[in-house]
């Protein structure tokens, strides 16, 4: 069988999304045995939350990189620096899901009104912007990397990729506040 990733890029976008939703609930809701995963050293596993961090700062920084590209009609280095974006999303959630596979969501140490006012509605809104962020990348990603730049003109790249990338900046800067109550103000 012969597929034409071209021509099935809405399909292609929900396989991706579905599988890659079920990674990441499946890490959270511990479907994935702790024992199935090679142990790191456990300085190791504790840095992952601080460079996990710097890789989201960093990806903010190259999403609003790609974002001055394309307006600027720099189309080589707005592909260049949202493939930089995708690959640290990528990476970020590799971390992620291997800190989370081995020990679970982590606790919020700090007093229960901050938890219930400030620390659970940041993550509410970071989990949802991220959950719908997941259809959106894959799917400019899968028009990007199908066609020429040339043909985009004529797809809804820059209108989905618009969206996205305000989501994609929204849900890394809130994870960012929420690694900071986790790990740095409490």
């Amino acid at each position: 069988m012969h597929l034409d990733a071209r021509n099935r890029v809405p399909e292609l976008t929900a396989v991706l999304s579905l599988a890659s939703l079920a990674l990441v609930f499946g890490a959270v809701l511990g479907a994935v045995p702790r024992g199935a995963l090679p142990r790191a050293p456990d300085a190791v596993v504790a840095a992952i939350p601080h460079v996990n961090a710097a890789v989201s700062a960093a990806a903010v920084v190259t999403i609003l990189a790609g974002v001055v590209f394309a307006r600027r009609r720099q189309f080589r280095k707005h592909r260049a620096a949202m493939l930089v974006s995708a690959a640290l999303f990528a990476v970020f959630l590799v971390l992620y899901l291997y800190k989370v596979a081995l020990e679970g969501p982590a606790e919020f140490p700090g007093p229960d009104a901050v938890y219930r006012r400030v620390y659970l509605p940041l993550l509410a809104i970071h989990i949802l912007l991220a959950v719908v962020c997941i259809p959106l990348l894959y799917y400019v990603l899968l028009l990007a990397t199908t066609r020429p730049v040339s043909a985009l003109v004529d797809t809804a790249h820059a209108r989905v990729g618009r969206v996205a990338a305000s989501l994609w900046i929204v849900s890394f800067v809130l994870g960012n506040a929420v690694y900071a109550l986790l790990y740095v103000v409490y």
